[in-house]
């Protein structure tokens, strides 16, 4: 209720701006105790899933907190588990402003942001000062100016500064920001790059004597025969989990809409039916073999059930919260944990 008046205030704000003065408002809220009342409210229904164990299955996707600076306030609302990143090893100032616009009459956001962030290792002291103590995925990416034949490097970068610290690790092959990423997803790049992320998790499970699964996420812009190698290789290499998906660049949904010729990544409602119909073939062909969580389009309490009816074992949310604001996780908690009993 109250995020629905203060709604339209923030989307009077440019978008960077508005998610500016929400997270700051949130970290005000947290430092007063106030937040934590969100939390209490949320349902609980613990779950085990890559040998951890989650409060509730509908967590924070990664994007809303780049650098980690506002892990308390977002553990106060009730989330099963929190995702920060996009991080890189250098830090780096993202694509040219403007760079994210609203579609409103779609519930869509588009963005470019181009993995802006302060770089792998302000990330790692946020974590390290932040008194949060649930599920915290930490997702990695590559610099913008390192060659696709390198991007590895970056990956193992990011890897051994975060593992100590990171409930699983989740691997973003599939932002359609960086150029040449997604290029990753073939299976000729992308053989060579599990095998090498999978070394360095065994190495670092021997250094550090616990062992933090790996996540690999995927765009929604792939074909089924696409979907199926990307399978078979995350089985082959033994990784963890599969997270599907990220933004699209199909703008069918929102032809003809104001930004709709906005390059990047489409989001929100336009998404709920791509995501999830790559979630169905993911488990499909996955046969239980490794655990999907879902994301994109997840913008209502029924939208979150559909996507674990598709196969998904944990959903996130992103774009559902711009529009919904925080009633939307105690909605999708309470859904999704109503279905265990």
């Amino acid at each position: 209720m109250v995020y629905a008046l203060l709604r339209p205030l923030l989307f009077a704000l440019d978008p960077e701006a508005a998610h500016r003065v929400t997270l700051s408002s949130l970290d005000a809220l947290a430092a007063l105790g106030i937040a934590r009342l969100a939390a209490a409210a949320t349902a609980s229904c613990p779950r085990r899933i890559m040998g951890i164990e989650f409060r509730n299955p509908v967590g924070l996707a990664a994007g809303l907190d780049k650098n980690g600076d506002h892990i308390d306030a977002l553990g106060a609302l009730g989330f099963g588990f929190l995702e920060i990143g996009t991080v890189t090893p250098r830090a780096q100032p993202g694509n040219l402003q403007p760079r994210m616009f609203r579609l409103p009459a779609r519930r869509a956001i588009i963005n470019r942001m181009g993995f802006n962030n302060a770089g792998v290792d302000h990330l790692v002291a946020c974590v390290k000062r932040a008194r949060y103590r649930g599920v915290l995925g930490i997702n990695v990416g590559k610099n913008f100016d390192t060659p696709i034949e390198r991007a590895a490097e970056d990956y193992l970068a990011c890897l051994r500064k975060v593992y100590p610290l990171a409930s699983y690790v989740a691997v973003n092959i599939s932002s359609p920001n960086t150029r040449n990423l997604r290029e990753l997803q073939r299976s000729d790049e992308l053989a060579p790059l599990l095998g090498a992320l999978k070394r360095e998790q065994r190495r670092l499970a021997d250094t550090h004597g616990k062992y933090v699964p790996l996540a690999v996420k995927i765009a929604p812009d792939l074909d089924p025969q696409q979907i199926a190698a990307i399978a078979a290789l995350l089985v082959e290499h033994q990784i963890d989990a599969v997270i599907a998906t990220n933004t699209t660049l199909a703008r069918d949904a929102v032809a003809g809409m104001p930004h709709a010729s906005e390059s990047g990544g489409l989001s929100g409602a336009p998404l709920t039916a791509m995501s999830r119909a790559v979630v169905r073939a993911l488990a499909r062909v996955l046969d239980g073999a490794l655990p999907v969580i879902g994301v994109g389009g997840i913008m209502s309490a029924a939208d979150a059930a559909a996507m674990v009816d598709a196969g998904a074992s944990l959903v996130q949310l992103y774009t559902g919260l711009i529009y919904r604001g925080p009633a939307l996780i105690r909605e999708a908690a309470a859904a999704l944990c109503a279905t265990e009993k």
